[in-house]
């Protein structure tokens, strides 16, 4: 197998690994922070208990998201060495500030577990809110670095020679704000909506009408608010990462919708298979216009396609798929939330249906796929290139031979960390079941700390 391939998979088996421990990272400090002022205003000890829970097994996560942020960022200095002497040269400030942000995280999520019930109610919030900024913090840093790789600039190249570096502006690069929203805003929706699946789980396993139940009620249909709002903003943001992609990346836009003939109305592509020999897009369902309007706000504004470039700068087609997908995810989730609040409202204090609780649980998941799915496709998107028209990927990539040992090795890592993540999971919370949290605050409206 071509030493190319193999650092690729590594690095992005690597990647995918730690994206999911990132992402909720950042969405699940939102949701304890949203829970703490629901707590604070109304006084309801279920928000706490859930706050508390969640914070608990927040922790549990960031003991797998520092060791695999750790590999991917060694992996990245070994197998991509010359990519990183550009990284050093122009694009390092997010990757140093960073380090400040997951400091105040880790800081602040410290003071909140084991001092939060000795601190006034705006010290708990504080305390919350810095968490909750410190990850968020570290997702728009990197995000960053990531902009650049699509939009690189804040620098000139002379002779083969880095000149005239600009941080700031390298920082922040043309896509760096749509990327950046896109990031926190599917980050999000995607913590919520795993807290959903594991609040649906609860209300299958409790006894109906108990406080349990009640309970992991009132976590469900937070849950599905901020995930619903989340997954709403992340498709309105997609507008503006479509004008992105027109301006800066016009092949990778091509290649999402399968467009090989530039063309004014283009129109959106949904499924299909791009046939290259043809060079057309087969069996997909085409909303005529649309794509010219999502890229220019004009129905008649003219799309280029991939005729337009040389072939071997032709992003991989399975961008299509995944982008298909990607868009599928959230546009279910957010119809899905949208559905439950729903039938809540029909029929008001009745117990949910079965059907959809178990629908729920599956939500989690799928958020998790559409986050990967997302990823997957800006960073293939981009192929054949690292740094977009100034560094190939074959040029980044190390001289090293012998990569699949450690590939073999990494992956078998990470469903070993899986295992015992899931395990740990399992038991800590078995032990702390949450009927037991509910009985020891007794009534509504006591004050409820953390251990």
């Amino acid at each position: 197998m071509d030493e190319l391939i193999i650092a690729r998979s590594l690095f992005g088996s690597s990647l995918g690994f730690h994206i999911i421990f990132a992402t909720l990272g950042v969405g699940i400090p939102f949701m304890i922070l949203i829970a703490e002022l629901i707590y604070q205003w109304r006084k309801d000890p279920h928000y706490v208990i859930l706050a508390k829970r969640w914070t608990k097994a927040q922790a549990i996560l960031l003991g797998v998201a520092i060791p695999s942020g750790t590999i991917v960022a060694v992996q990245m200095s070994l197998l991509w060495p010359r990519y990183m002497e550009m990284v050093g040269e122009v694009i390092a400030l997010p990757f140093q500030i960073e380090l400040f942000a997951f400091f105040v995280e880790a800081l602040f999520m410290s003071i909140y577990v084991y001092a939060a019930e000795r601190l006034s109610p705006l010290a708990r919030i504080t305390s919350v809110f810095l968490v909750a900024l410190g990850g968020t913090a570290s997702a728009v840093l990197i995000t960053a670095a990531n902009a650049w790789m699509n939009t690189p600039t804040g620098f000139d190249v002379q002779g083969g020679e880095i000149i005239n570096v600009r941080p700031l502006e390298a920082f922040f690069s043309p896509s760096f704000r749509t990327a950046a929203s896109h990031v926190v805003a599917s980050a999000y929706m995607t913590g919520a909506f795993a807290i959903a699946s594991v609040a649906a789980f609860g209300m299958l396993k409790s006894r109906k009408r108990g406080t349990a139940y009640a309970a992991h009620k009132k976590a469900l249909m937070l849950s599905l608010a901020i995930g619903g709002v989340m997954s709403l903003l992340t498709g309105w943001n997609g507008h503006s990462a479509a004008q992105v992609l027109h301006v800066h990346q016009p092949e990778k836009l091509a290649a999402a919708e399968g467009l090989f003939e530039t063309q004014a109305y283009a129109p959106l592509a949904i499924g299909g298979v791009p046939d290259l020999d043809r060079r057309e897009l087969v069996g997909g369902v085409e909303i005529p216009a649309l794509l010219s309007f999502l890229a220019t706000n004009r129905l008649d504004g003219v799309v280029k396609g991939l005729n337009e470039f040389p072939r071997e700068t032709w992003p991989p087609f399975y961008v299509h798929t995944l982008f298909n997908l990607m868009v599928f995810v959230g546009t279910f989730l957010m119809f899905l939330a949208l559905l439950a609040w729903m039938i809540k409202w029909k029929r008001k204090e009745k117990p949910l249906p079965r059907w959809l609780l178990w629908v729920l649980v599956g939500a989690g998941p799928l958020s998790m796929l559409g986050i990967e799915f997302g990823w997957v496709f800006t960073c293939s998107g981009r192929q054949p290139w690292t740094i977009y028209q100034y560094q190939l990927t074959s040029e980044a990539v190390t001289d090293a031979t012998g990569l699949l040992g450690w590939f073999i090795l990494f992956i078998s890592l990470y469903v070993m960390l899986c295992i015992v993540t899931a395990v740990v999971m399992r038991a800590f919370f078995k032990r702390r079941p949450l009927e037991e949290e509910l009985a020891a605050v007794g009534g509504k409206g006591e004050t409820v700390g953390h251990e």
